[in-house]
């Protein structure tokens, strides 16, 4: 799998259990770059990992309010947990990463679907980015 593949995969978790546990990923992040300082076990968290969960963070009030926008009656607090963590990480990948192109962040929002949600989850995913791609020049503020 490639790094950046990975470093998706992992942003997804921290996100995914922070929303669980209703705290701010970049305390779920911290956690994580401290057991992986302590424990061997444990890999390192990327730069690529700490850029996503990071970037979400700090633009995470406006990527809300974006897929809230763009998912017609599909409430945010109703999506699978893990759908509405790989919308988030996608989004602010697809709007505010300059260096990774649109098809990419798309299709590794379906791959991730694909393998950690329901069957129905990669074309919602890939509708809704489809749409936020479409949109984008007017979504960054």
């Amino acid at each position: 799998m490639a790094a950046r593949s990975k470093a998706r995969k992992r942003a997804l978790q921290i996100l995914f259990e922070a929303d669980q546990r209703g705290v701010p990923p970049v305390d779920v992040l911290a956690d994580w770059v401290r057991l992986a300082r302590t424990d061997d076990r444990q890999p390192p968290v990327s730069e690529y990992t700490r850029e996503l969960v990071e970037g979400f963070a700090a633009h995470a009030e406006r990527i809300d309010e974006l897929i809230t926008q763009y998912t017609v009656s599909w409430p945010l607090d109703r999506m699978p947990v893990v759908d509405r963590n790989i919308l988030r990480l996608s989004t602010f990948e697809l709007i505010w990463q300059d260096g990774t192109p649109d098809a990419v962040v798309l299709d590794e929002a379906v791959q991730l679907a694909k393998e950690f949600s329901t069957d129905d989850s990669p074309s919602f995913v890939n509708g809704l980015l489809g749409r936020l791609k479409d949109l984008k020049p007017t979504l960054r503020r």
